[in-house]
């Protein structure tokens, strides 16, 4: 019996030595196995992160060469795609002249060549932003930066007290707007197509024709005053009612904006779709942010050689033997609309009427209603005493100017030219 207890005890013995002995073993196996796994999750993991670095730094070099290709074609459509860019090295010229020379002759007509295609390029992206924002926003784009060059003149002008300049600046871009960009527009139209009549939205242009007249109208009150001298305050009556109109009118082409961008939207969109079911709408080459950088560079240069151009405007006409009367009324006008007045002769040409009254009428309505009111509450701001007495003379050329086109846009429905 003892013999037996002690077998049976010694196999017990044995079968756990055996167990334990497969546990440890299954345990070092796991062990192992984990190991394993844990190195091999680590591998993958490393050949992961170094995969994805690479598509990374491959993705980053890709949209790198992107960019600059973007940037190389940005500025080869804006500044190499148009002859009349040549005209931009003048622009430096007359900075370089101003520093070394001092003519103020040189620097005068180095400033007006080089803001022609400046203006001419600030006219190009507004037209490609137009694209992406719609016809009436950019229709009111291409006015408001249309005239951005007038208006950045005229402020440098107000800064150096030089009021009467901006006066007849403004004035004389009203006038060319009307008189020559329009009949030359209505000219060209005519000669063009002889074979049937153009035709335009009468409602709209009936519009900027009472905007127009309202804005003589303000105009004309401070010029009767001081002509009849029936002002209680010499001089700040005069100044507090031109003040006073300034404020109505701004109030007026704010409203103006609000006819046209909410409150009658179709009214305005109307000849825009007619044009568009004949010609394709073309799409722009450049994206949106490239055309508001550029807007933003060609305003800056535009600024700077504006206000080198205001410096040289006294000598240069003492210099020439040239008015500043003749430099207000006519050179500058001319040079800061010039790429808008040849874009309107083309558009009559091409039987699209309503877009070259938009672009002569509609400017002339922004000047009036808004960069006239504009200048004078920036001059209220420097302490610069200008008013909207434009002297009686200038005031009646542009109250005869307004009734004639309004007459001819309301009655005469510009039928086609017979010789």
């Amino acid at each position: 019996m003892d013999d037996q207890k002690t077998s049976d005890h010694s196999n017990k013995s044995i079968d756990l030595r055996i167990h334990s002995n497969v546990e440890i073993g299954s345990l070092e196996d796991k062990a192992v196995l984990e190991l394993a796994d844990e190195k091999l999750g680590r591998a993958v993991s490393i050949a992961r992160k170094q995969h994805s670095f690479k598509e990374n730094s491959l993705g980053s070099d890709v949209f790198n060469k992107k960019c600059q290709n973007n940037l190389w074609n940005s500025i080869k459509i804006v500044v190499f795609s148009n002859k009349l860019n040549i005209l931009m090295i003048f622009g430096p010229a007359a900075i370089i002249v101003n520093q070394t020379t001092g003519l103020h002759s040189m620097v005068f007509l180095f400033c007006l060549l080089g803001i022609i295609p400046l203006a001419e390029r600030l006219g190009y992206a507004t037209e490609q932003l137009a694209c992406y924002t719609g016809p009436t926003v950019g229709g009111l784009l291409n006015a408001t930066f249309g005239n951005a060059t007038e208006l950045i003149i005229s402020v440098f002008a107000l800064r150096n007290g030089m009021i009467r300049v901006v006066q007849q600046s403004l004035l004389g871009s009203i006038l060319s707007n009307m008189l020559l960009v329009l009949g030359c527009a209505f000219l060209s139209g005519g000669l063009v197509i002889m074979k049937r009549e153009q035709v335009f939205n009468k409602a709209t242009a009936g519009v900027n024709s009472g905007l127009l007249l309202m804005s003589v109208m303000g105009l004309l009150l401070p010029a009767v005053l001081h002509s009849t001298h029936t002002e209680l305050h010499f001089g700040k009556s005069e100044l507090a009612l031109s003040r006073f109109s300034s404020c109505i009118m701004l109030l007026a082409y704010a409203a103006y904006l609000y006819f046209q961008l909410k409150s009658q939207k179709k009214l305005y969109n109307m000849e825009e779709s007619e044009t568009e079911s004949d010609d394709d709408e073309e799409a722009p080459v450049i994206s949106m942010w490239e055309a508001i950088l550029w807007l933003s560079i060609l305003t800056v240069w535009i600024a700077v050689l504006s206000e080198y151009l205001v410096d040289a405007i006294e000598g240069a006409s003492h210099a020439l033997k040239i008015p500043v009367a003749f430099i207000s009324v006519i050179l500058l006008p001319i040079v800061g609309n010039a790429a808008e007045h040849a874009g309107a002769i083309m558009f009559a040409m091409k039987d699209k009427l309503d877009i070259s009254l938009g672009v002569a009428i509609g400017s002339s309505t922004q000047i009036a209603m808004f960069g006239i009111p504009f200048c004078v509450i920036i001059a209220w701001t420097m302490g610069r005493p200008m008013d909207l007495n434009f002297q009686l003379f200038e005031t009646a050329t542009l109250f005869l100017t307004v009734i004639v086109v309004a007459f001819m846009l309301q009655v005469c429905y510009f039928r086609k030219l017979v010789f």
